[in-house]
Parts: C-alpha cells; structure tokens; sequence
C-alpha cells in the first residue's frame, strides 16, 4: 500500500511540477507578495482535490479521464470540460516542449534542438504504456524535488532570508482558487487513467496528503525566495535563473538538468491524458498515437515559453473554477447521495 501510494503521489507531483512551476513563472504568475494564505488554501484544496478524483477513479475502475469527468461535472457539461481538456491538455503539453527550447536557448543552444531533445524520449516513453510514465516519476521525482529544496534552502540560507518574514501577509489570497483550478484538469486526465490501477483506499490518502504537504511547502519556499529577487525576475525568460545567478555555473547546469525533468514528466503526464482519451476509438499502440499528437504541437511551439503561460494559465484558471469547486464539494454530496 505505501508503495502504491507513493507511485501515485509522484505521478500527480510529476503532472503539476512542470516547466511553469519548476521555472519559478507560474508560482511568480499567481503568487509574489502577500500569498502565504493562498500557498496554504492551495494545499488544502489541492489535497481535497486529488482525494476526490481518485475516490472517483477507484470507484470507476476507469482507464481514462471521461467517467471520471462525468461523475465531476455532470452529464450536461461532460461534453463541454471534455473539449476543454484536450485543448488544455494540448496547449499546456506545447507549453512543455516550448519550455525544453527555452532551456537549452539558456545555454546557446538551437530552440529547436532544446524542443526536439524532449519529443524524442516522450514518443520512446510511451513503448512502455502507462508503465513506463510511472516508473520514470518515481525515479526521477525524488530527485527534482531534492534538488530544488536543496537550491531553495541554500538560496534563503545564504541571503540570510527569513522563512517566515512574509508569513504575516495574506492579501493575495483569493490566488489561491484560479491557481488550484489551473492544475485540476491535467489532474483529472491522468488520475482517470489510472483508477484500474488503484487497489485501495489506502493509497488514495497517502498520495493525495503527500502531494498536497510537498507542493505547499516547495511552493511557499520557492515564492518566499522570489520575493526577495523581484526586481531582477523581469529579466528573465525563466525566474529560478535569476536565484542561480548567485551561484557557480556547474550550478545552473544540475538546476537546468532538474528543470528538464520537471518540463519532460509534465509533457509525459499531458500526453498520457490525450493518448488513453483516443485509445479505444483508434486501436493504436500509445507511442504511435504519442508520435501523432506530438507531430501536431510541433509548430505551436514558436509561440514561446513566457508568453504562453502569461496569457493561457490565467485564462484556463478561471475557467476551471466550477470543475475546482464541484471537487470540493463531492465529499460532501456523495456522502449525502445528493449526486
């Protein structure tokens, strides 16, 4: 059970730690000043969240997200979340490989070399079926995440930062909602993928509580040390460079390495939603509809990194807000059988 458990918990780490939040952008997007509330209302619904789709993914038995989005959203606006999450799925997985370019851009690299260095190993990923993605979270996710905290924790040491100097402002906390809504699509694809898997109950809680105290408390150190360089952020393509810029080179290039992880699981997270959604109509083998889906995101990838999260996450944040509360509020009304 702990070792299921734990297999789902850096699967659902692995779909949220992507390009946006590694790069520190996404967190700088919704966060900055006065969020520590909104970084602790994020946790907690992000918790209640993950419970609920996996409650739902277990009970379903489902080996893609529609059961799963059918029991959220009702029948009515299946159809309409539907659509919303190929496209969300599609957009945010071009974010990915926009990010792989921007990565490699960073080190005088082709952004084309830096888009084409990720789709190769994602379309070779997908050989192994559902598999291979969990095998790769599991090894790779405990080493990002130890990176990270590692950088952040020197970061705040070095400057002689407080980790609880901003804990007293709280204003910005209705960030909270667009940001846990933002992440709850991708959530549902690849969590209804894999209810089949799921063989307890057990499980649900340790990955959901797991993942929900570890993305909290990256989130609230990584913003806590954005905050202290945000007059150089706006320089930057990428905002973890901007905390790299105090440190030696070999530095940046482990980090860069940490970063490509992090966009490469999320890109490999992103596929396996649309893969599993088209499986029973096409009859392919994953890699081939991998291949597919990918040769399609190539050319929306000139669009770049930063501009795309600027003006697409706010955008599927809001939108995601009835799918966010509909999930806090399934405990309550399944227990009730009002649903």
């Amino acid at each position: 059970m702990l070792k299921a458990g734990f297999k789902w918990m850096f699967l659902i780490i692995g779909t949220m730690i992507g390009a946006g939040y590694a790069s520190g952008r996404e967190l700088w997007q919704f966060f900055g000043h006065d969020s520590s509330l909104a970084i602790l209302l994020f946790s907690l619904m992000f918790i209640i969240s993950c419970k609920a789709i996996l409650d739902i993914s277990y009970k379903k038995q489902s080996g893609h997200y529609l059961p799963v989005l059918r029991a959220v959203v009702g029948k009515h606006l299946t159809g309409v979340y539907d659509w919303m999450i190929i496209i969300y799925l599609f957009t945010t997985t071009v974010i990915m490989l926009a990010g792989s370019g921007a990565t490699w851009q960073a080190f005088n690299f082709s952004y084309r070399i830096g888009v084409l260095a990720i789709v190769i190993p994602l379309i070779l990923l997908f050989v192994w079926d559902v598999k291979g993605i969990v095998i790769v979270n599991s090894f790779v996710l405990p080493l990002l995440i130890s990176g990270l905290l590692f950088v952040l924790i020197l970061f705040i040491r070095d400057q002689e930062l407080s980790l609880f100097g901003h804990v007293h402002e709280m204003s910005n906390w209705m960030s909270a909602f667009p940001f846990t809504a933002l992440n709850i699509l991708p959530l549902i694809a690849v969590l209804g993928a894999i209810g089949n898997q799921v063989r307890n109950k057990g499980e649900i809680w340790i990955a959901s509580i797991g993942s929900g105290v570890i993305l909290g408390s990256v989130s609230y150190l990584y913003n806590n040390s954005l905050i202290q360089i945000s007059e150089d952020i706006i320089l930057y393509e990428i905002p973890l460079f901007a905390i790299l810029k105090h440190y030696p080179y070999e530095m940046m290039i482990f980090m860069s390495v940490m970063l490509w992880i992090a966009i490469f699981t999320t890109a490999a997270s992103g596929t396996l939603g649309l893969v599993t959604r088209f499986r029973e109509y096409l009859r392919q083998p994953l890699w081939i509809l991998a291949m597919a889906v990918i040769a399609l995101m190539l050319p929306f990838t000139s669009f770049g990194f930063s501009t795309l999260i600027e003006y697409l996450y706010p955008l599927y944040g809001i939108l995601n807000l009835y799918v966010l509360v509909s999930l806090l509020l399934y405990p309550i009304l399944s227990r009730f059988k009002i649903r």
